[in-house]
């Protein structure tokens, strides 16, 4: 049986090394030019860009070039010569979202594969079926279509790819075709610069214009003003129920923007999930319990399994801010010897570790520290906090940009983390 495709956010190098380090197969990222994802484009450069599609390549894995915004007549030509700049480093796929994109992508980079993106809002076999007819290899599907809906595609169109969100960020919009951001900021969602207006606090009025009254609407207790702040998408819990289907390819993740932590802790969490499906292990709760330390603004299953008219729990109505139960404590360097600090550590506390996938810890006690296992996880505990020229510190915290040596050496892009007491 093939297995589904674990798919996550690059939105850096770093996070792209993460994320394979963890456990997906295939990652998805561009530079700045025509991504939905400036902020995160502008983390690659061509040459940084094309250094990660290599490095991704010599892990035997994939990578998938985010060309994915909607351009002006303006832009044509520069979309043209993106393209082409693209082809030459030859990733494993473009994603597009529009017919013209799409002609482009065939006249200018005819061997590469072709990824219809969610933007185009594909919910039925027809649309499926009319991009499969003019070249394309997989459709991300758009977020708010049934497991019923993609199930039909895939019996009509069995050679196309299809690939469904899992996980990350929801937009109040239909898939992303919204222009609050444009018209309060002037950043346009669908050319890759979102401000993010939904997750505001919104203050509501109402007014008659015959007899000039304006006044303030008051909220019900416990209803609060974030009228579209959607909570995030998380379906780890239904992951059985998508691969028991056959229909799907690929499992995406979403989240360019987001934190190392998050990259590392999605991949591996996901893995798990589908490796225990095929294993007949799965186990819907200790996922739930992973993502839970993840940064998010409460989770939804949202309209895979569920259609949009059954649910009532998509919505935030009490705050825009991110939690999660953990606090991410450090970040082990490549170099394997050393971490960078990203909350704080201070001596004689447990810090739990996280290693990548397929990755071992070893019991260890020394004048530096020791590593010692507690019900089954690892912990950390510095005796001593040294930075790289050897001076002691009473503690480091997340301004301090001196990388801290390690009792012993850790797997690369290992995680410290410290649960939160609240």
């Amino acid at each position: 049986m093939k297995k589904v495709e674990l798919l996550s956010p690059a939105g850096n190098f770093e996070k792209l090394k993460i994320a394979l380090s963890y456990g997906a197969d295939a990652v998805y990222g561009g530079v700045s030019h025509f991504s939905l994802r400036i902020r995160s484009g502008k983390e690659f450069t061509y040459e940084s860009f094309k250094e990660a599609i290599d490095y991704t390549h010599s892990l035997n894995k994939k990578l998938y070039v985010t060309i994915n915004g909607f351009p002006f007549n303006s832009q044509i030509k520069l979309l043209e010569s993106h393209i082409e700049r693209i082809a030459d480093m030859k990733p494993d796929a473009l994603i597009l979202s529009t017919p013209g994109a799409i002609q482009l992508a065939q006249k200018y980079a005819p061997n590469i594969d072709i990824h219809l993106s969610t933007q185009a809002n594909v919910m039925n076999y027809l649309d499926a079926s009319f991009y499969h007819d003019v070249g394309v290899k997989r459709i991300i599907t758009a977020r708010e279509i049934s497991l019923k809906d993609v199930e039909q595609i895939k019996q009509k169109i069995p050679n196309l790819e299809l690939e469904v969100f899992v996980h990350g960020s929801m937009c109040f919009a239909y898939s992303g075709r919204c222009l609050v951001s444009a018209v309060q900021m002037g950043r346009v969602p669908n050319r890759g610069s979102c401000a993010n207006d939904c997750r505001f606090e919104y203050t509501l009025y109402a007014g008659n214009e015959e007899h000039g009254s304006l006044f303030r609407l008051e909220e019900q207790p416990d209803i609060g003003t974030y009228i579209f702040n959607a909570k995030d998408m998380n379906l780890a819990s239904h992951v059985a129920d998508i691969l028991k289907s056959g229909a799907v390819d690929s499992l995406k993740i979403e989240g360019r923007t987001k934190s190392p932590y998050y990259a590392g802790i999605t991949a591996k969490t996901y893995r798990g999930a589908i490796d225990d499906f095929y294993d007949g292990k799965f186990d819907a709760q200790k996922y739930q319990a992973e993502l839970n330390t993840t940064k998010n603004r409460g989770f939804t299953d949202a309209y895979l399994i569920h259609r949009p008219f059954e649910k009532n729990d998509t919505q935030n109505y009490e705050t825009a801010m991110s939690k999660g139960s953990y606090e991410v404590c450090g970040l082990v360097a490549e170099n394997e010897e050393f971490f960078m600090c990203k909350y704080k550590i201070l001596p004689n506390e447990n810090v739990e570790i996280v290693v990548p996938l397929n990755r071992s810890v070893d019991e260890v006690d020394n004048e530096i520290g020791k590593i010692v296992k507690i019900d089954g996880k690892f912990f950390i505990n510095f005796k001593k906090i040294l930075t790289e020229s050897g001076k002691e510190l009473e503690s480091v915290h997340s301004g301090n940009l001196n990388p801290i040596k390690l009792p012993t050496p850790l797997p690369a892009f290992t995680i410290l983390r410290k649960k939160i007491v609240e």
